[in-house]
């Protein structure tokens, strides 16, 4: 049998630490070495332990959790996952911590998150990252707006959809895919599994990044070129054509693989009402969410790209699509704007 995970708990709140750990407890493979109330006696227990996992609080005393976690990893690059409150004005700063290097953001239990629905969750995201290998981790400087490619030809552009679905790591590759857009793009529709506080955040700052418009997706909104939605943090979206125009309609359901919003739901939605007329990429992140929807896309005459094992920082979601055959091109992250162009242009 595998050694367990060793996992290091830093967060000021005495009853959070406690609470986490009891629920990290049930798991036989998950074994917490260490507790900190804040980063400096974290800096010296990650020296000491080794943990394979950081579950790091945001606001802490002597020093917050974003400035520990940058130093963190430029001195000592760890697999770490913000556990935290996140309030409507923590949606900046969550996506901070994922731009630095944090791997994911699980909420507190609160109005969302039941306790035991916390900890599975952390468990499951504990797998998952700790698989993650350490030449792969780091955080990701801030990007300055990037001059898009020249355009080509609007002529296949028109009616074509691109729907884009992520999970961990997703930030950095839907950030990378988006800001080379030119501001004739064909519309594009994106799932990234994130906490709802910080979906508008997340929106925002591509917006400032990139050529094109970038908003969170609304009720019956129209999609149109140069412009990429993000769907709510809490809500699946799905495509809709009436009248030769696509939009965007909401869909509260149950959860599809866990995830609210899902990329299955997204995708089957495009391959029944775009078919031939869309593109569908799948990005980095855990589970198999998108692979059957990749799928049901390609089946209707769509093209389909996932990323590929290299510059995925969690290959499952694109490795479960490749496995099934449901993707026509294979692709290192950096490549996938440039090719998702030359495929429209042709």
């Amino acid at each position: 049998m595998s050694q367990p995970i060793k996992v290091l708990i830093v967060d000021d709140s005495a009853l959070v630490r406690k609470v986490i750990s009891q629920q990290l407890e049930k798991f036989e493979d998950i074994t917490v070495v260490g507790k900190a109330k804040e980063p400096y006696t974290a800096r010296d227990m990650i020296t000491t332990l080794h943990p394979d996992v950081i579950l790091l609080d945001i606001e802490m005393p002597r020093m917050d959790g974003i400035t520990f976690l940058q130093k963190l990893m430029q001195h000592y690059p760890c697999r770490v996952i913000i556990v935290s409150s996140l309030a409507e004005k923590g949606g900046d700063v969550a996506l901070k911590a994922l731009e630095s290097g944090a791997l994911d953001v699980i909420e507190k239990p609160g109005y969302s998150l039941s306790i035991s629905q916390m900890g599975n969750q952390l468990a499951k995201t504990i797998r998952a990252v700790a698989k993650i290998p350490i030449r792969k981790l780091g955080g990701r400087e801030q990007s300055a707006p990037v001059k898009p490619p020249e355009s080509g030809s609007l002529k296949h552009r028109k009616n074509t959809v691109v729907a884009i679905g992520a999970s961990t790591g997703g930030v950095e590759a839907i950030t990378e895919v988006l800001r080379y857009m030119p501001p004739d793009a064909p519309p594009m529709v994106i799932v990234q599994h994130m906490p709802k506080q910080f979906t508008a955040s997340f929106a925002k700052r591509l917006d400032s990044l990139c050529a094109i418009q970038v908003k969170e997706a609304e009720e019956m909104e129209i999609l149109t070129p140069g412009k990429a939605m993000i769907a709510p943090g809490d809500m699946h979206i799905t495509i809709r054509k009436r009248a030769g125009v696509y939009y965007v309609k909401y869909a509260d359901t149950e959860p599809v693989h866990y995830q609210k919003p899902a990329v299955d739901v997204l995708f089957d939605s495009v391959a029944k009402e775009a078919k031939d007329k869309s593109i569908g990429v799948l990005l980095t992140g855990m589970g198999r969410d998108g692979a059957n929807g990749l799928l049901s896309m390609k089946m209707q005459g769509a093209y389909t790209i996932a990323q590929d094992e290299e510059s995925s920082t969690v290959f499952g979601m694109p490795n479960e699509a490749i496995q099934i055959g449901a993707a026509e091109a294979v692709l290192p992250l950096r490549n996938i704007c440039q090719h998702v162009l030359q495929y429209l242009e042709r």
